[in-house]
């Protein structure tokens, strides 16, 4: 009688685990930054029952095996390991909490800074520069005020003309890289999970100006790269044509 039991016994352990293993189904997740609500990727996803693990994508995006009653634990440098039981959710929405208060990520690089870039021109076209500043053209001598000759005629000669272009086009250079500075490819790669072409589609289309970044706090630029991407994101080939450049045409009498 009581080898059968046992055996009865065993029976029903290896029922109701082949039961309970046939349940398993693929469930699909999207992990968030509980401060700021965006998506976070490369963390660490585990079924605890089945061990079975997975990195979620740069979307935050995975998909994991579990069955009702499993736990899944997520875990990522820089934040609080969470744990949350399915429950036979559609979609594991899972929220990380930052253990540390939020920096936004730095990548240093060995550049010279916009500034740096402008000094060094200046130096280097320092002709350039004080022919395209004429200065005042009044000037005051031991027989009263008059007119400055030298500055009239930086103002009138071709030469006056080329150094005006010249320091335009370098005034021109550092309002660029003022830009790429700021607007940097691994920021909006960070806010958006854009990478590879879609995210030289996303630079070059959603660009901004030079006043928007030189007066933008940090958290308005990522709120405008936002924005963006959510326009982006209907149309993500779309290539906007390039803005004709200004042509000053002079004519010579």
């Amino acid at each position: 009688m009581e080898i059968i039991k046992h055996i009865l016994f065993t029976f029903l352990i290896s029922f109701f685990s082949f039961y309970s293993y046939a349940q398993i189904k693929p469930v699909q997740g999207i992990v968030f930054d509980k401060d700021t609500n965006q998506r976070i990727g490369k963390v660490f996803i585990k079924n605890e029952k089945t061990k079975e693990n997975t990195f979620n994508n740069l979307r935050g995006e995975f998909d994991l095996n579990v069955a009702l009653g499993d736990m899944v634990v997520t875990t990522k440098e820089g934040f609080f390991t969470d744990t949350i039981r399915y429950t036979g959710q559609q979609v594991l929405m899972i929220y990380l909490k930052r253990s540390s208060i939020y920096i936004p990520e730095v990548n240093v690089v060995a550049r010279r800074s916009p500034e740096e870039v402008l000094k060094q021109r200046q130096e280097d076209f320092s002709k350039a520069f004080k022919l395209a500043d004429p200065g005042s053209i009044f000037s005051v001598g031991p027989t009263g005020a008059g007119l400055s000759i030298g500055s009239i005629y930086n103002m009138l000669s071709r030469e006056g003309k080329n150094a005006r272009r010249l320091t335009s086009l370098i005034r021109q250079e550092y309002e660029e890289n003022v830009i790429d500075s700021k607007f940097t490819p691994d920021l909006v790669s960070n806010l958006t999970g854009l990478s590879g072409q879609k995210l030289n589609n996303f630079m070059r289309n959603y660009r901004p100006t030079y006043y928007f970044v030189s007066v933008a706090s940090p958290y308005e630029l990522s709120a405008y790269i936002r924005s963006k991407y959510e326009i982006f994101k209907l149309n993500p080939n779309l290539r906007f044509l390039p803005t004709l450049p200004d042509i000053n045409l002079e004519v010579n009498n």
